[in-house]
């Protein structure tokens, strides 16, 4: 799960970060009202949309009055912002973050994150922050300085002093920043975050080391032991196909093909997506009904795929271990009705009840594929939707 700058400003701040101060926004005249009570000449209007690189896409403003802060808050308020990381959809923008501005002296990128390969975690820095950090890792990735962190051990000092030096961070800094990255490994740990980034970290030139940017991600399969994470979701910021899934306890991934896929078991999920591809076809989306899947819950499966304008055609396969092939045939059916689907449906079962639910299948009246095997169902589903271009 994702939250939005000022939210994780605000739990960094909470594990002792220094950030600078602001307020979220949500019109021009709370705008105008933060940056009175921020005081001073110099303002920052940034747009809070789950993504990086706003900046370039027109997310950052300056503003030198209230009044200003207010104007500049009107022209983003639900302009739809396109940067390299949200693709050519963009994001509207609904809220604004008004902060102080400041007097940048050095910008450096700072994240802690969870390295799964070596079971613990790593700290991930550079002595580049700001925008370009992308390009940086890419075009001089010895610019990247990594320190590992054993789970036994956690994060101790010698770990913080040796990024900082690696960093390039002046000595005088340097009890600030063992200070600032063990609030972040806390926070990490505590609220079991995948990410704790900082971008960019920079010193002012009056000599303080203050969290500019910050991105917080959370594991979602930890969110039940935090509440008060949870409640920071916005699901604006999320694919409406996604958290409608979510509702039906649903694990379903949208991507940019155009064959539907609905299938029980990750595994086989990931297999089907890969025999797709194997036949020339490109998969809308991973949909995975799980092992114990209801006829509601199928139901539900099926509107999300049709709701997808981009789907062509939809190859459902099932092998019925636990999950009952008459349970998907029924959900099949219902959703087909109420849905009145006009798209190709190729469907493969395999399993428990199998002969049920092909019975159910032929005798519901619909326009059915049936195959007899995974790469029958994925060669039919590719032709048909190369058919429905």
């Amino acid at each position: 799960m994702k939250i939005h700058e000022y939210q994780a400003k605000e739990l960094l701040e909470a594990y002792g970060v220094p950030v600078l101060k602001g307020f979220m926004a949500e019109t021009p005249e709370k705008a105008r009202e933060a940056a009175d009570a921020l005081g001073g000449g110099l303002f920052v209007v940034k747009a809070q949309v789950h993504s990086g690189g706003r900046g370039k896409a027109g997310g950052v403003k300056l503003a030198h009055s209230p009044e200003e802060a207010a104007e500049v808050t009107k022209q983003m308020l639900g302009m739809k912002l396109v940067t390299n990381q949200t693709g050519p959809e963009g994001k509207i923008v609904r809220k604004v973050l008004v902060t102080e501005g400041a007097d940048i002296e050095k910008e450096y990128y700072l994240s802690v994150t969870v390295d799964n390969e070596r079971e613990g975690f790593v700290i991930i820095a550079s002595g580049e922050g700001g925008t370009e950090i992308e390009e940086t890792a890419l075009k001089h990735p010895e610019k990247i300085v990594k320190e590992f962190v054993s789970y036994e051990t956690g994060l101790r000092d010698f770990h913080a002093r040796y990024t900082a030096k690696k960093m390039g961070i002046a000595p005088e800094h340097h009890k600030a920043f063992i200070s600032m990255l063990k609030g972040m490994y806390r926070l990490l740990i505590e609220k079991d975050c995948s990410l704790v980034e900082i971008n960019p970290l920079v010193t002012t030139k009056q000599g303080q080391l203050v969290a500019l940017d910050a991105k917080v991600n959370f594991d979602d399969n930890a969110l039940f032991r935090h509440p008060d994470i949870v409640s920071l979701r916005d699901v604006n910021e999320e694919d409406p196909k996604e958290v409608e899934a979510g509702k039906y306890d649903l694990n379903y991934v949208s991507l940019d093909g155009n064959i539907g896929c609905m299938v029980n078991g990750a595994g086989l999920a990931m297999a089907t997506m890969d025999i797709i591809k194997a036949f020339g076809g490109t998969p809308a989306n991973f949909l995975d009904v799980g092992g114990s899947a209801t006829t509601e819950r199928v139901t539900a499966a099926f509107k999300i795929l049709l709701s997808d304008p981009h789907v062509k055609a939809i190859m459902v396969n099932i092998f019925g271990g636990i999950m009952k092939c008459d349970v998907i045939a029924e959900g099949i059916v219902a959703a087909a009705h109420e849905t009145k689907m006009s798209i190709p449906l190729i469907v493969r079962l395999d399993g428990t009840n199998m002969e049920k639910g092909k019975e159910i299948l032929s005798a519901s009246g619909l326009q059915i594929t049936p195959a007899s095997s995974m790469a029958e169902a994925a060669h039919l589903a590719v032709s048909a939707a190369k058919e429905g271009k």
